[in-house]
């Protein structure tokens, strides 16, 4: 059995990065006579002029910030999925709220390489703790592992003694999901006396994988992998046996630009990652994800030819991702806004035992804290809590959601 998932991980670089910019004016042509947004936004641009970096970089880029009102003006995808070819499975909602297509080909998400690099092999019970209701998570991780030939228990999330039972009766040797909750697993088979050593290996995303979760997997000797992914692109990034940054995605062109912009920053740069998926069904070109991230020098020491970058490195806006799942400025404000007694607010994000842990600051002489504790869980599909301050104690900086979590 070979140590790549297929033969594009060790192309010769430069002959991946011609093929890919071949491609691109074609995948743009396209992409104007199939979708209605794209018939709009690249109007008047000569798709076959197209054929560089540097000339990718003169088209607008469209944010995943933006995706929300886009598509609640033209529901449910804003015209970005391919008029009468795109055929659909299914139809997630992720937070914001944002409506993600699945298309019918096997690993839609191209996520099943990142399970290849983390040691899957055919033979595999995988416990996937990603969420399999409404939002795309479970889903993604899914058929990543089945592409590998993984059987694949759909745990979900929550219920931890129901977890750690699965595991122990099904011999389960590989994870998949957030960081923090394996270790909430662990910990409770350990509590219970429970034998779940048979697991040995985890692909983690969705969430930070912090120094305190790598040594405690490092201490149980589970050989763990980050994967950096989302429902509107699929895999992104992966991370191989080398362990020296992520190697980007085989079928993606990816840049870094300077945040709040579309321009392209030099290597080693810190920027907003920006990915031009060639997906059929839904097309995204310079699609900034919020994220930030630096290219790196050189290619992996694995074997793997493509370039790659460091990682997860925080948000170029204020959206964030909590226990696997964005959270936006936008829903914050939602919450506030059924609240008339609370004069300003700013949502803190932190890690309590690895966990996140959300707490809304509220400028208020006094609210129901519970009635605002439910609305945080209607509106951010997440639960949190509610920390009430004295009006004019919170900084006048336009900060609404604030990250206080450790990086790396």
């Amino acid at each position: 059995m070979t140590d790549f998932f297929d033969e594009l991980e060790t192309q010769d670089a430069e002959l991946r990065e011609q093929t890919l910019l071949k491609r691109l004016p074609e995948h743009l042509r396209w992409a104007q006579e199939s979708t209605v947004w794209y018939s709009q936004q690249l109007a008047g641009i000569n798709p076959h002029e197209i054929n560089s970096r540097s000339a990718l970089a003169t088209l607008p880029v469209l944010r995943k910030s933006e995706l929300t009102e886009l598509q609640r003006k033209h529901p449910p995808f804003a015209g970005m999925v391919a008029t009468g070819t795109a055929k659909l499975n299914r139809i997630y909602q992720s937070p914001g709220p944002i409506y993600d297509p699945e298309g019918q080909r096997n690993d839609w998400w191209k996520v099943g390489r990142a399970f290849y690099a983390a040691g899957f092999r055919p033979g595999d019970r995988v416990q996937n703790c990603l969420s399999y209701h409404l939002t795309p998570g479970g889903a993604i991780l899914d058929s990543g592992a089945r592409a590998c030939g993984c059987t694949v228990i759909p745990a979900g999330a929550g219920q931890t003694e129901a977890q750690v039972q699965v595991m122990h009766d099904l011999r389960v040797t590989g994870y998949c999901g957030t960081a923090a909750f394996l270790k909430i697993i662990l910990d409770r088979a350990d509590e219970l006396g429970v034998d779940v050593s048979s697991l040995r290996k985890a692909l983690f995303a969705g969430a930070a994988l912090t120094k305190s979760l790598k040594d405690y997997f490092d201490g149980r000797g589970i050989a763990y992998y980050d994967a950096y992914a989302s429902a509107d692109l699929g895999l992104i990034a992966y991370q191989s046996s080398a362990r020296n940054g992520l190697i980007v995605a085989e079928e993606i062109l990816l840049e870094i630009v300077r945040p709040g912009t579309g321009d392209p920053v030099p290597d080693g740069e810190v920027g907003e990652v920006v990915v031009t998926s060639f997906n059929r069904d839904y097309p995204l070109i310079r699609f900034a994800t919020g994220d930030l991230s630096v290219i790196l020098p050189g290619a992996s020491s694995c074997g793997r030819t493509n370039m790659r970058i460091g990682g997860w490195m925080g948000r170029a806006d204020q959206t964030t991702k909590v226990k696997g799942m964005f959270v936006s400025p936008q829903q914050v404000s939602a919450v506030v806004e059924r609240y008339p007694e609370i004069v300003k607010a700013r949502l803190c994000v932190e890690s309590c035992n690895d966990n996140d842990v959300m707490t809304l600051h509220c400028e208020t002489e006094g609210i129901d804290e519970e009635a605002v504790v439910q609305s945080i869980r209607d509106l951010c599909k997440l639960s949190g809590n509610v920390l009430v301050v004295s009006p004019g104690s919170l900084p006048n900086d336009g900060i609404v959601i604030e990250d206080l979590r450790p990086v790396g």
